[in-house]
């Protein structure tokens, strides 16, 4: 990448903030369980996986949300959900998302789509899902159709997230592709089945090489038959721009006006491509609301999709993250130190292997000042792998006042994630680490010297299975308070 083409992608990712995608489509809830596989069943030859713990999150459409807010985008989002339990679960999580506003249809003729993947190891043994793809009922129809076009005036760009579930099904896409256009929006559509006609006015649409076969019913297996099978979607079925994206040979984005380029993919490990797609759509959807034309807006994606092939489970890539990885390798090993927990707990557990004493601390670090360089400092010195906890932007605001965080999660996450003494940054948005410290079990656990061990959160877990509490001393005359207090006093 030419240095001229960094600064323009990093400059986009500034402007994705003033960016707001109104995003309708199949919502599902993503169901994960964790745990260790340790023998094979006597009942049959299958592992026994004895679970450890359960997440879930907002799936299909919803992780397109989720990549939208990672972005720092603001989403606006329209979906059908069942008058279930599940439904009820996601309707919960959303309203918590800061940057999301979420009108979930309950249509009772349907049931909320449930995917659960059983993981060890890395590794995903079994999805089990609960789903049904039924049309919407007519009632349902014409409030996800109400709310979609009220909705169009708050966005700049219109993502369609179709995963076949009967959300868009039955003209609504079409209904709200023609919306979109008549209101000057654009329209990234992520397909599905074999027939696009009925995604006719489409900005663009972002089919894998599968997909992209099945519907043009020609062979995709290079750059040539790619783009003729494309051609033959825009030309057939009235769409503008085809972005197919190909795996481990990147992106390619064919328009209608002739133009071709080939995006080739970041170097980079897989170890999941669940949820990349949503991914893509994001991404395009974005950097399309931030005023970024398309072949710029496709090398966003690329990265970003380059990032969460990388990660277990469906997961989203940040702005710290790709900023790092558009850095090059000093970057991207910036960018490795941010973890989910679910990647954490597994490069603690390969440390461990590996004979490495995992050590934990945790904080809001606002302001990052030499008190903190110094407690990280010590921390580090006391274990051979360091993990550092990081409040999330809602819990410093409970912890701190309204005006805090000075800044932002993904700006402190980018900063801790640059010093030697961390190897890993996790977010939590919890007041305490407690649900951290159970998950990831340090052989060390440091905080300042201003608690004492029984106050440290967590210190009679660790103690409990044979680990130590260091207090860390302090480094005195630092304080993010009082400098903040400095600058307001010079202002």
């Amino acid at each position: 990448m030419s240095r001229g083409a960094l600064v323009d992608l990093l400059d986009l990712l500034e402007r994705i903030g003033s960016a707001r995608v109104l995003c309708i489509g199949d919502v599902m809830l993503d169901r994960f369980v964790y745990g260790a596989v340790e023998r094979i069943s006597p009942e049959a030859p299958i592992p026994v996986l004895r679970v450890g713990r359960e997440a879930a999150m907002p799936g299909g459409a919803g992780n397109v949300v989720r990549n939208l807010v990672a972005l720092g985008a603001h989403a606006g989002f329209v979906a059908p959900i069942g008058a279930d339990a599940a439904g009820a679960e996601l309707r919960a999580m959303l309203a918590q998302m800061r940057g999301v506003d979420a009108t979930l249809i309950d249509d009772g003729a349907r049931q909320t789509t449930v995917k659960t993947r059983y993981i060890a190891g890395g590794q995903q043994l079994l999805r089990a899902d609960s789903e049904s793809d039924a049309m919407l009922g007519a009632a349902a129809r014409e409030r996800i159709l109400t709310a979609a076009r009220s909705a169009l005036a708050s966005c700049q760009v219109v993502a369609l997230s179709d995963y076949g579930k009967g959300a868009l099904g039955e003209g609504v896409a079409a209904e709200l592709i023609a919306a979109a256009r008549a209101a000057g929006r654009l329209t990234v559509v992520d397909p599905k089945g074999a027939d696009y006609r009925r995604y006719a006015g489409a900005s663009v649409v972002t089919p894998n090489l599968r997909e992209l076969a099945l519907a043009s019913g020609m062979p995709t297996a290079g750059d040539e038959q790619v783009v003729a099978a494309s051609r033959k979607l825009i030309a057939e079925c009235g769409i503008e721009a085809v972005l197919a994206t190909r795996s481990g040979e990147g992106m390619s984005l064919i328009e209608r006006d002739g133009r071709v380029s080939h995006v080739r993919a970041e170097a980079r490990a897989v170890f999941d491509v669940a949820g990349a797609g949503d991914t893509v759509v994001a991404a395009i959807a974005a950097a399309l609301a931030a005023g970024a034309p398309l072949e710029q807006a496709a090398a966003l994606a690329n990265h970003a999709a380059a990032i969460v092939v990388g990660k277990i489970g469906t997961a989203v890539a940040t702005v710290p993250e790709l900023r790092a990885a558009m850095e090059g390798p000093a970057g991207a090993a910036h960018a490795a130190k941010l973890m989910t927990l679910d990647q954490a707990i597994e490069h603690a557990a390969r440390w461990r292997h590996n004979g490495f004493r995992v050590g934990f601390t945790n904080g809001c670090f606002d302001l990052l000042h030499p008190g903190h360089v110094s407690l990280l400092r010590q921390a580090r010195a006391a274990c051979d792998r360091l993990i550092v906890g990081l409040n999330s932007d809602e819990s410093v605001r409970r912890l701190k006042g309204a005006s805090r965080p000075v800044q932002s999660e993904a700006a402190r996450a980018a900063v801790l994630s640059s010093l030697a003494d961390v190897d890993a940054v996790v977010g939590f948005a919890d007041d305490t680490p407690i649900g951290l410290i159970e998950a990831l079990r340090p052989d060390v656990l440091v905080k300042g010297a201003d608690y004492s061990e029984e106050t440290v959160v967590g210190a009679v877990l660790v103690r409990s299975y044979g680990g130590r509490i260091l207090l860390a001393e302090l480094s005195p005359g630092h304080s993010t308070t009082a400098t903040i207090g400095r600058l307001a006093s010079k202002a």
